[in-house]
Formats: structure tokens, C-alpha cells, sequence
């Protein structure tokens, strides 16, 4: 059992509940490119150019000629230690479920259930004109400009672009669990994009504590009573075992 996992497993065992916030750093252990550290994605498209919601509107075949570059990035990736540790530690009812800035679906097939995506999916893609989701092979399958089966207006992939908002109900049910939890594990985030960086100071506002596992130090590193600088998979899978071994009787899993 690693130090690590020991103190985050002391850490979840005296603050329940526990919500998990994630961002590109769990997923980079599954082959995902984190697209803005160096020699991700950013440096060789520009984002405005390509993930806004305006160039949608200029040129969207070239809009979606980039998101199956993502999608290209996504086909061989599987769920990795971290996200299989979450899911069981979700199962054993040791954290309340999982807030993600990530669009890649790999919580929801490591088992996770109550997963909160604020940034979107993509799974689907979305019509902006009449709400309408399609799964996403279907709309890869009608390219190069993939049209709403209702209406008939091009579909947009389902995440947020730039120059969106976040989903308000994704973001408040964000919102809600991090102000109700006693225990906000980050893990695999540079808490730098606004509105998510911001849900720390929800939970600290309500008396609750911040853990955080990532690489390279982050805004909110002076107020977490616990930083762990490591690779998110190791650090999760022996704070399951941890957990595991130590606390043979874990909190109820809660519903609410």
C-alpha cells in the first residue's frame, strides 16, 4: 500500500461524502492527448478556429474533418486503473460520484454511474436549433455535414465548444455535489477552466476539504489539506486497495 493511497484513504474515511472532480490527466494514462499541454492537439489547430461554435457556423465540414481527428484519438483508448477505481470505490459507496470535464465516456464504461459530464460527450452529437441527440457513429455516418433527423440543420458534436455555455443542469447538479460533499478529490486537473475551477470553493465555503492528485500544481494547491503530485491510475488503485483493507464496512452508498 503506497503512502499515498494510505493518507487519501484516512482523508475519505473521516470526510464522507466524497465527490470526485476529473479532468485530462486520468485520461492521458488510456493514450488520450491532454490537447493543451506541449505537442497536444492546441499546438497544431487553433481552437478558435476550429472548436468554436462561431466556426461551426463559417465552415462545418472542416469543424467536424478536426472532431474526427478526436474521435481517431478516442477509438483504441479503454478505461485505466484510476477509472476502474473510482467506478468500484462508486460501487462500495465510498464517493458520491464523479464530476468530469472530460468527454470521452471511459467513467460511464469503467461503471461509474452518477457521472456529471459539464463539458459534454462525445457519444452524441446534438442539434443547437431543436435539442435533438443522435448517437455519434450516426452522425460520423452521414458526414460531411450531418443533418438533424428532425429538422434537417446540421448537428454540432455534442461537447461544449468554445463560445458556449456549460449545460445548466450539468453544471449545477456540479454546483450542488461539491457544495454537499465534505471531501472534493481533483484528480488529473489544472483547475484553470472557469466555471469547474471554481467547485473547490464550493466545497471549502461549506466546511468541507480538497485532495488533490495531479500533475503539476494548481491554483488551489495552498488550500487542499492534501496534494499528491503522481499518476492518477497508481495513486487510485491504492486508494482502493487501501480502503479495502482497512475499512471492511464502508459508508452507505447514497442516492441523493
Amino acid at each position: 500500500m503506497s503512502d499515498a493511497g494510505a493518507q487519501l484513504a484516512s482523508l475519505i474515511r473521516e470526510r464522507q461524502p466524497c465527490v470526485v472532480l476529473t479532468g485530462a490527466g486520468i485520461s492521458t494514462e488510456s493514450g488520450i492527448p491532454d490537447f493543451r499541454s506541449a505537442g497536444g492537439l492546441w499546438e497544431r489547430f487553433d481552437p478558435l478556429e476550429l472548436a468554436h461554435v462561431e466556426a461551426l457556423r463559417r465552415d462545418p465540414a472542416r469543424v467536424w474533418e478536426f472532431y474526427v481527428l478526436r474521435l481517431a484519438a478516442l477509438a483504441d483508448a479503454e478505461p485505466n486503473d484510476g477509472h476502474r477505481a473510482l467506478a468500484g470505490l462508486e460501487e462500495r459507496g465510498w464517493i458520491r460520484g464523479v464530476v468530469t470535464q472530460n468527454v470521452d465516456g471511459l467513467h460511464q464504461r469503467a461503471g461509474s454511474r452518477e457521472v456529471v459530464e459539464v463539458h459534454g460527450s462525445l457519444r452524441e452529437a446534438e442539434c443547437i436549433h431543436c435539442g435533438v441527440c443522435v448517437p455519434m457513429d450516426d452522425a460520423v455516418a452521414a458526414l460531411p455535414l450531418p443533418p438533424c433527423p428532425e429538422c434537417g440543420e446540421i448537428l454540432k458534436p455534442g461537447v461544449v465548444m468554445f463560445g458556449e455555455l456549460l449545460p445548466a443542469a450539468a453544471i449545477e447538479r456540479a454546483q450542488r455535489l461539491a457544495a454537499e460533499a465534505r471531501l472534493l478529490l481533483v484528480v488529473g486537473s489544472s483547475l484553470e477552466v472557469h466555471p469547474v475551477a471554481a467547485l473547490p470553493g464550493e466545497t471549502l465555503a461549506s466546511g468541507g476539504a480538497l485532495a488533490i492528485v495531479n500533475r503539476g500544481g494548481t491554483p488551489w494547491d495552498s488550500r487542499a489539506q492534501l496534494v499528491i503530485e503522481a499518476a492518477a491510475g497508481a495513486t487510485l488503485r491504492a486508494l482502493a486497495d487501501a480502503l479495502d483493507i482497512v475499512e471492511a464496512d464502508p459508508p452507505r452508498r447514497s442516492n441523493g
